[in-house]
């Protein structure tokens, strides 16, 4: 990892992903988490402040980048949450089969590599009455958008730390083997390109 990926880039990616739009949709999703969880790109911790610790028993962390670790571990002070980091991808996620009650991502699976195999891990160590709790960006419904999307993709993925913007997130979900069961889409404030957002929770076929 670059000195700029581990330092400068953390900064950028918490800044962008602070913004009021983002933070509200976290507002409507983390709160859902229950049990024991795995948070997949905890990143810079934007989510810890909406966990709620009397649902909550454990929380495991997953985030490669030791700058984002850095800025996770400072957001965690003085807060009631036991959390542990794992330092690994996505696509190498270590716990048990069928042993967290609540897997959660948020704006994560537009930036992991090979998110197919991410989310096959992700289905293997949910529980069987676990759940998924997901909000992404993707690719957006109105064509014209979707053109620029492709457009813009590779280059904007190069400054964005791997950020994809036209990934569909609902067929990546289904085809992981998992059933979409809560399901809401819609732009929001931002640029359109970036901004149209799916959310929801979804549970093992």
């Amino acid at each position: 990892m670059s000195w700029y990926e581990d330092n400068v880039l953390p900064h950028l990616i918490d800044l962008a992903c602070s913004v009021k739009p983002a933070r509200k949709q976290r507002e409507k999703i983390v709160p859902l988490a229950e049990g024991d969880v795995l948070e997949i790109g905890i990143g810079s911790g934007l989510n810890l402040p909406f966990y709620d610790p009397r649902k909550v028993r454990k929380i495991w962390g997953l985030e490669p980048s030791e700058g984002m670790r850095r800025l996770a571990a400072k957001t965690l002070e003085g807060m009631n949450l036991d959390l542990e980091f794992i330092d690994l991808p996505a696509e190498e996620i270590p716990l048990e089969a069928n042993s967290v009650d609540t897997v959660l991502v948020t704006y994560t699976l537009c930036t992991i590599p090979d998110a197919a195999t991410a989310l096959e891990a992700m289905r293997r160590v949910l529980k069987p009455s676990g759940r998924l709790l997901f909000c992404e960006h993707g690719a957006a419904p109105d064509e014209n958008i979707r053109r620029w999307q492709d457009r813009l993709n590779g280059g904007w993925g190069k400054i964005a730390g791997g950020c994809n913007m036209n990934r569909d997130i609902p067929e990546l979900i289904d085809a992981a083997g998992f059933r979409i069961v809560d399901d809401e889409r819609m732009y929001i404030p931002g640029l359109r390109i970036l901004s149209y957002n799916y959310w929801g929770s979804a549970v093992l076929k």
